[in-house]
């Protein structure tokens, strides 16, 4: 089969030169003897409407869609699914009869990232609370998640009206009788209660600021993750395995939310297993 009649994948974004999908997606199309190809694409704003429409007239079976489209994106599909239209937010996009469907599987990703890597996470804790560090988009679609999974939530952000809108958002929705918000200053006051810590902004980073957060109250049993993955482990990390806490990195929610699209596209479920997450740590 020509590489002009199998069928394309995309990843689209401004800017995109950065993103692992293609690493991901064609390593379990090759795993899997696929006929297929994944391949990242730069689209502007303005030219977000046409590539949308016109895409499966150019050979692609549906894509993902990363910054800065994921809120614009919905303005121009068919069907968008109740997580993505929670969320107000989609990164995977499909065709089924005809038309275009978009569905936002990051909470998805997260919390396979969990239970892969830390059996029974969310099981074994009387008190099932999360403390939330950000309020970008980063942490809604996890939030989401935490709340299907019958958690109470605290977030907490550097700049407070942020929390504000993203409490206000799932008060709005429906959901707000388990969030709560918290001042930053404050942040460590919630430490003692949580049985679940989670990152989600870009503080510990590679050149970015560090994240200032002494450990000293947390429990011993709360599970620590952080979103970044580069470093794979940051400050906080470290930091909780010195105190014997359980930890998880952030690399797994990246390969973990590409496994429903690939499911939709090719239909057949691929794993995420270590040799996969050495090919994205290698790059």
């Amino acid at each position: 089969m020509s590489e002009q009649s199998m069928p394309k994948v995309f990843v689209i974004g401004s800017p995109i030169s950065h993103s692992k999908s293609p690493l991901i997606h064609n390593h379990w199309i090759k795993q899997k003897q696929l006929l297929g190809i994944y391949e990242k694409i730069e689209v502007l704003p303005q030219n977000l409407k046409s590539f949308i429409r016109d895409f499966a007239q150019e050979g692609f079976i549906g894509g993902n869609v990363t910054i800065p489209h994921k809120e614009a994106v919905l303005e121009h599909v068919d069907v968008i699914h109740p997580t993505a239209q929670r969320l107000s937010a989609a990164n995977t996009l499909w065709l089924e009869e005809g038309k275009i469907h978009a569905d936002n599987t990051d909470g998805y990703g997260f919390l396979a990232n969990l239970d892969q890597n830390s059996p029974g996470w969310d099981q074994g804790s009387l008190s099932k609370k999360a403390l939330i560090l950000g309020a970008g988009g980063a942490s809604r679609p996890i939030i989401d998640g935490l709340l299907d999974r019958g958690f109470d939530i605290t977030i907490t952000n550097r700049t407070a009206a942020r929390t504000e809108s993203l409490v206000d958002l799932f008060h709005t929705l429906g959901r707000g009788e388990r969030v709560q918000m918290a001042q930053w200053q404050d942040r460590q006051v919630h430490l003692g209660d949580a049985s679940l810590l989670v990152n989600t902004t870009s503080l510990g980073m590679t050149n970015q600021p560090p994240l200032e957060m002494d450990l000293k109250d947390l429990s011993a049993s709360c599970l620590v993750t952080d979103i970044v993955y580069n470093p794979l482990k940051t400050e906080l990390l470290l930091q909780a395995e010195q105190r014997g806490n359980p930890t998880v990195d952030g690399l797994g929610m990246l390969l973990h939310q590409a496994v429903p699209g690939f499911e939709k596209w090719f239909g057949t479920r691929p794993v995420v297993d270590n040799i996969l997450r050495e090919i994205i740590l290698a790059a």
